[in-house]
């Protein structure tokens, strides 16, 4: 409908948990590369920017021939939110009518994903999307626990006796893709806006979100599993 669609990969050098991660080899090419080949394979997707304070993520994204964007210092802090990033991007490049971000740690979401969450976006007329998965257990199984480890109030009462597959499903963010008009974007400062998001399915499989080493593992041997590598 006349739209255009530039996708944001953000993509720092330094992580805590799992140091130097968008830069691990995961079955045959560099976390990183998994987005920005899901970008580039997209039938939607006008432009591709991958933002970093690395150069060797920098270089990774010139490599795939899409553009690159050096972030300062000051937006690749612990406490610099993914908003500031996006924010410094759509800054510096030319105006597109919607924003894709694709955090680099969803390996396993495909252009077929993102391809069918803006067709989604488009069929509900909306300002923005998100992709959700279903939880692997209900929250309601769930509690705080203080020094006593007392479970004498975990569960309420409407829980106790229910098995767990007569509990309503709950879902989570997975990371995995967010759409949003880049005014409105810009706007309310994030991809939560008010009015007109929307929430878009994927299966447990490819919500993996890498945060963790085992996680970056589990991600490993299912693209294994699948044949899939460069």
């Amino acid at each position: 409908k006349g739209k255009t669609y530039l996708a944001i990969i953000p993509s720092r050098g330094g992580s805590k948990r799992l140091p130097r991660k968008n830069l691990l080899d995961l079955n045959g090419k560099p976390l990183v590369a998994w987005s920005i080949e899901a970008g580039l394979n997209s039938k939607y997707i006008d432009n591709i920017v991958v933002t970093s304070d690395d150069a060797d993520i920098l270089n990774i994204a010139e490599d795939y021939g899409v553009l690159s964007i050096n972030r300062p210092i000051e937006l690749s802090s612990d406490t610099a939110t993914t908003f500031d990033a996006v924010e410094h991007a759509i800054k510096n490049i030319k105006y597109y009518d919607y924003i894709v971000l694709l955090q680099p740690t969803s390996p396993l979401r495909t252009e077929w994903h993102i391809d069918k969450a803006i067709e989604f976006l488009i069929h509900k007329e909306a300002d923005a999307v998100v992709s959700v998965c279903e939880m692997d257990h209900s929250p309601l199984w769930s509690s705080t626990l203080d020094d006593t480890l007392s479970m004498t109030e975990f569960l309420s009462k409407s829980v106790k006796n229910k098995r767990s597959q007569d509990l309503d499903s709950y879902y989570r963010i997975n990371g995995a893709i967010y759409i949003c008009d880049t005014k409105k974007l810009l706007k309310e400062k994030g991809f939560f806006i008010e009015t007109g998001i929307y929430a878009f399915k994927m299966d447990r499989e490819t919500s993996i979100d890498i945060d963790h080493e085992i996680d970056f593992q589990l991600a490993d041997l299912i693209l294994k599993s699948k044949g899939v590598s460069l």
